[in-house]
């Protein structure tokens, strides 16, 4: 059942840029690793991502972007605004018949719409590029801000789950989502994104 479903290379994730209105999202390397780790060391950010550790240390971003390198699981892009690293966003191929999307971003640039600019681009690479029927996605009960998110993206709610959260160290309530591709193809005037490859 496997070779049926198709999943990302890492040569169509690495040689991808998306750009949108004010983002550009490309493969993280390690000359991000110095900002990834920035960003990525508040808790606030953790308590919000499954796989997030806190303190999140610079030998923590060199093993994630090695790990993009060289894991086909993952379809990972940093997102750039203005040449500047604000955040991650990517989809998660781990379960072929369930592909993830979740983003995560510097505190300081909540609040003005990036989280759904790039979710959107990558959705859409996603799904002009994979035969996937859906993606799935969550976000903690206590996270309204990235709910809205993933209904602004099209998503629908599926119920209720408890997962693990590395940062936590305990398992918490995480709205479930699901976004099929019928919908996407309903939604897909939200704009364009522009691929280039490298």
């Amino acid at each position: 059942m496997l070779q049926d479903v198709p999943t990302p290379t890492l040569r169509q994730a690495s040689s991808c840029v998306l750009e949108t209105e004010r983002l550009m999202l490309r493969t993280p390397t390690l000359a991000d690793v110095k900002a990834i780790a920035r960003l990525a060391d508040d808790r606030r950010i953790a308590e919000n991502t499954r796989r997030l550790p806190h303190p999140y240390l610079l030998d923590h971003g060199v093993e994630f972007v090695r790990t993009v390198a060289n894991d086909r699981r993952e379809t990972v892009f940093l997102i750039e605004y203005n040449y500047t690293p604000i955040g991650v966003v990517g989809v998660d191929w781990r379960e072929p018949d369930a592909p993830e999307l979740g983003y995560w971003l510097g505190v300081e640039h909540w609040g003005r719409g990036f989280a759904t600019e790039a979710a959107r681009a990558v959705i859409d690479f996603t799904f002009e590029e994979f035969d996937v029927g859906h993606l799935i996605s969550g976000a903690r009960v206590a996270n309204p801000a990235s709910r809205n998110v993933l209904e602004k993206c099209g998503f629908q709610w599926s119920g209720v789950e408890l997962h693990r959260f590395e940062a936590l160290g305990s398992s918490t309530p995480v709205d479930c989502f699901r976004l099929s591709r019928s919908v996407w193809s309903s939604l897909k005037n939200w704009g364009s994104s522009t691929r280039r490859v490298r």
